[in-house]
């Protein structure tokens, strides 16, 4: 029903959604007959910026793991009006942290 290099082109995307890549990367790749087809330097290109971006990611959600497994830490869970959770979510992101903590402004939960 379906020509191989239809197949294969989606088969094609559907891997590379699936590493993340944009669908403007992916078209990108596929620009002329299909990935076969496509230039290997212009591909590693944009792997390697596609790279940097899931990097980058990484290292924002581990910030954002290390905080939430820091705050967690402080909350006892008790029924209590001062929560550490919600007062880590409501601080503004430029908030700098240390000083929120030596200003004393962290609470228990």
């Amino acid at each position: 029903m379906y020509a191989q290099h239809h197949v294969r082109a989606l088969s094609f995307i559907k891997h590379a959604r699936q590493l993340g890549f944009a669908a403007g990367e992916v078209r990108s790749i596929m620009q002329g007959d299909g990935p076969e087809k496509a230039v290997c330097s212009q591909v590693r290109e944009i792997a390697a910026h596609h790279l940097a971006q899931v990097r980058a990611k990484m290292s924002d959600l581990a910030e954002i793991e290390r905080q939430l497994a820091s705050t967690i830490e402080q909350c006892s869970g008790d029924a209590v009006s001062d929560c550490a959770v919600i007062e880590m979510i409501e601080e503004r992101p430029d908030t700098d942290d240390r000083s929120a903590r030596a200003a004393g402004r962290r609470r228990r939960c």
